[in-house]
This record gives structure tokens, C-alpha cells and sequence, in this order.
């Protein structure tokens, strides 16, 4: 009855083995922003069996025109925690965490243990690597995305298997962080960006990830997706000793 009721739609088209799958993964969002949002409302509709939400930031007015799970009267409410309320509701059969810490080597080890996909969702690059490097000591998936403007990137990062976030982009150039909290962009280009991401990490999880080894480039104002190869570098100091 669960499978037929919440989930029909989307068993008719990964399986009932496929929904069992996704209903036996956690999730890590890093990140519940504009993309962070968007990415964890889908993972909890469709079921996983945990998501962490983490971010230390609250609410500001500037957030709401692309960050759908925040309201005008959640201004100045930790993100974390007006999520995990927001997501308890649309889902209850899934546990959601909220994490309302700032990233550091420590947190980020300790969810990567526990989770078995993780989400940058960020907005700046030194949290990037922080949550890249404890994706790649516990071997964990990770999905990445960032958007600008009209603009946009995602890659799935498989330890072992594709380069890491350190080894990516220092060979290429990744949207820059924003300045001061502050990041230029349209709310309908944050969305396909994050739709993307979340595709990803139901694909992850169902154990057939599309952008593994592929930077997917999102230019919006000219509707052009271009797919990078990418190739591990042995050399990369992060991920490189991984065999």
C-alpha cells in the first residue's frame, strides 16, 4: 500500500526494487539554499530513508525568490531547522536531520560516515573542499552543483572512479564564490540547475549516476548544455592515492 499510495508515480518508473533501494539510502545535503532546497524537497518526497540538512545560516528576505522551502515569515530563522520542519511535513516517513552547525573537517567526516550520498549545495569553495575531502576518505558519492547568473555546472564524483572536486577544478574553471553571501541569479535557473543535481542523486543511488567522469555546462540564456569528459589525475593530492 505505502509503494501504491506516496510513491506510485515514480515506481511506475524505477520499480518497486528501485523505490526499495532509494527507501534504504541517506542522504547529506550541504548546503539548503537555493540549490540545497530544491534537491532535498525531491529527496524527500521520493522516499529516501534519511536526510541531513546542513547549513548554519538563517533566512534572509534576498533568499526566498529561489530558495522554495523558506517563507517571508521565516526571515531570520535558522535554514536548517525551518527546513527540517518544512520536509518532516511533505514527508513523514522520512528521518530529516537538521544540522544547523558551520562546516568543518569534523562535522563533515562525521555525516559523510553515515551518509551514502552526499549533496554540494554550497555557495563558496573552501566548504566545497572540506566536504569533498570527507566524501573521498569514506568513499562517498558526491554530487556537486553551482549556478550563476544564467549559468551552471553539475558533476557526480564517484572516489576512485572520477577526479574529486580538488582535482577537477584546478584543471577547470568553476563558478566563483559569491561575495559576501551575496550571488547574482534568475530563480528559474537555480532550479533546473538543482533539478539536475537531483536527478543525480537518485540516479546514485539506484547505482547508475549519468555524470560520473562529466561535467554537464548550463548556459540558460542561450538554452546550450555542453558534456565535458573528465579524466582522474593519479597525481591529484586528494584523491589520487584512491586505487
Amino acid at each position: 500500500m505505502r509503494l501504491l499510495d506516496r510513491y506510485s508515480r515514480q515506481v511506475a518508473v524505477i520499480g518497486e526494487e528501485g523505490q526499495r533501494r532509494i527507501g534504504q539510502s541517506s542522504v547529506a545535503v550541504f548546503g539548503i539554499g537555493g540549490l540545497g532546497t530544491l534537491v532535498a524537497r525531491y529527496v524527500a518526497g521520493g522516499g529516501f530513508k534519511r536526510l541531513y540538512l546542513v547549513d548554519f545560516d538563517t533566512v534572509s528576505l534576498s533568499d526566498i525568490h529561489r530558495q522554495i522551502l523558506y517563507t517571508t515569515e521565516d526571515v531570520g530563522r535558522p535554514k536548517a531547522e525551518v527546513a527540517a520542519r518544512v520536509l518532516k511535513a511533505v514527508n513523514p516517513e522520512v528521518e530529516v536531520v537538521s544540522v544547523a552547525e558551520p562546516i568543518s573537517p569534523d562535522l563533515a567526516d562525521m555525516i559523510a560516515k553515515e551518509a551514502d550520498v552526499i549533496v554540494d549545495a554550497l555557495d563558496n569553495w573552501a566548504s566545497r573542499h572540506v566536504v569533498n575531502a570527507a566524501a573521498v576518505a569514506h568513499r562517498k558519492p558526491l554530487i556537486h552543483g553551482a549556478v550563476q547568473e544564467w549559468y551552471g555546472h553539475v558533476t557526480t564524483i564517484v572516489p576512485g572512479r572520477t577526479p574529486c572536486l580538488e582535482d577537477l577544478f584546478g584543471r577547470f574553471k568553476g563558478l566563483p564564490s559569491c561575495q559576501a553571501g551575496y550571488c547574482p541569479v534568475l530563480g528559474p535557473a537555480v532550479g533546473v540547475i538543482a533539478s539536475l543535481m537531483a536527478l543525480e542523486v537518485f540516479k546514485t543511488a539506484l547505482g547508475a549516476p549519468s555524470l560520473a567522469g562529466k561535467l554537464l555546462v548550463v548556459d540558460l540564456k542561450h538554452m546550450s548544455f555542453d558534456v565535458l569528459e573528465v579524466a582522474r589525475n593519479p597525481n591529484c593530492p586528494v584523491c589520487g592515492r584512491l586505487g
